[in-house]
């Protein structure tokens, strides 16, 4: 069972503000695979990360309804070091991509001026710690 807990939701939620963005990798229908910063990563719900995608380049392109993605969380004080496997949902309207979007840092939004983009919501399988140590599972 996957449960985020208020500690973790407090670490992602305030990554960016901690200067410790989130990173994300996809791969590319071809196998390429893709790595990028997210400073938009949030707590949706206790089984579910969410970000706002605003740069619709190559990540973009790979997270596709079903797509397999992995997010990395380091805080290198704490030495926390996490990943998240889940399966991406993209939601280009609606009230989804309103509440990501309601949601969001300021920062990722003045980057999105026109809000052009789309909420990804990430519902996870698995968390586990670099040493790949599982901590939860679906």
């Amino acid at each position: 069972m996957i449960h985020i807990d208020d500690e973790l939701r407090s670490r992602i939620d305030n990554a960016l503000a901690d200067r410790c963005p989130m990173f994300i990798a996809t791969v590319s229908p071809d196998g390429e695979p893709q790595i990028s910063m997210r400073g938009s990563v949030l707590v949706f719900d206790r089984e579910t990360l969410a970000y706002w995608e605003r740069g619709w380049r190559n990540s973009a392109a790979n997270v596709q309804n079903g797509s397999k993605v992995v997010f990395f969380y380091r805080h290198p004080t704490d030495r926390v070091n996490l990943r998240f496997y889940g399966t991406a949902t993209m939601y280009r309207e609606g009230a989804i991509r309103d509440n990501v979007m309601a949601r969001t840092v300021q920062g990722e939004l003045d980057r999105d001026p026109d809000r052009t983009g789309a909420a990804v919501l990430v519902r996870l399988y698995r968390i586990n710690q670099l040493s790949g140590e599982v901590l939860q599972e679906r």
